[in-house]
């Protein structure tokens, strides 16, 4: 210690440089690795956070106004007639009719999936003329699920200044709480309505026909002899 005090500031300058360089150029490759596994580690975290802070997709951004529909199909008959084969297809299916006029109704019904949950599908149809003997039927089909929901609550007991005692034991209820509610979009699941209303449309044309009286037969030639 005492001879580098006893050197000139400019060679103890010197001396200290060339350390610093040696010190450096010793541990330059270690500080580059660990620089790296910094940054490395800083940009997994980045990007981290923006997937979690980023914002999901709005749902319109899927929805598209297509020319095809599989929400409606028209029907050779007026309006009142495909309605009324709407309502029957419906009926026939275990579906309540909760509203009903001649050219619309909504129809209601429930299903039991598990013990703790429960689902219901609510169907909205709309029937529109489009001539004198034909009519386009809009269907729109909701399903709202719920589920079971258990809530306790312990007794208390008020003892005058001291104030309310919690006693060892208490009530429960269970109810059931929507948790989730969309329409329903699958295309089959329409097709298989509207094939089941042109079913009824075509049976009650059948039956139609089978109600008309037969033709008059001409009466037997009284003249005629018998086939020998």
């Amino acid at each position: 210690m005492r001879s580098n005090l006893s050197k000139p500031p400019a060679s103890r300058a010197l001396s200290a440089s060339s350390v610093t360089s040696r010190r450096l150029g010793e541990s330059g490759p270690g500080l580059a690795v660990r620089a790296a596994v910094v940054v490395l580690a800083v940009a997994v975290t980045l990007a981290g956070c923006t997937t979690r802070s980023s914002p999901r997709s709005a749902v319109y951004v899927s929805e598209t106004f297509g020319t095809a529909s599989a929400h409606a199909r028209s029907f050779p008959v007026p309006s009142a007639d495909s309605c009324e084969a709407a309502s029957r297809a419906l009926l026939g299916h275990g579906y309540v009719v909760l509203r009903r006029t001649p050219q619309s109704l909504e129809a209601l019904k429930r299903f039991q999936p598990t013990l703790e949950s429960h689902v219901e599908i609510t169907f909205h149809v709309v029937c529109v003329d489009e001539g004198e003997a034909r009519s386009t039927v809009f269907a729109n089909a909701i399903q709202d699920r719920y589920a079971l929901k258990k809530t306790s609550s312990s007794a208390s007991l008020g003892v005058g200044p001291v104030g309310s005692v919690s006693l060892p034991f208490g009530t429960s209820s269970d109810s059931m709480v929507k948790v989730a509610s969309e329409t329903i979009s699958v295309p089959r699941f329409y097709g298989s309505y509207f094939a089941l209303i042109e079913h009824v449309l075509a049976q009650r044309d059948d039956d139609d026909g089978s109600a008309l009286p037969p033709e008059p037969q001409p009466p037997p030639d009284q003249g005629a002899r018998p086939a020998s």
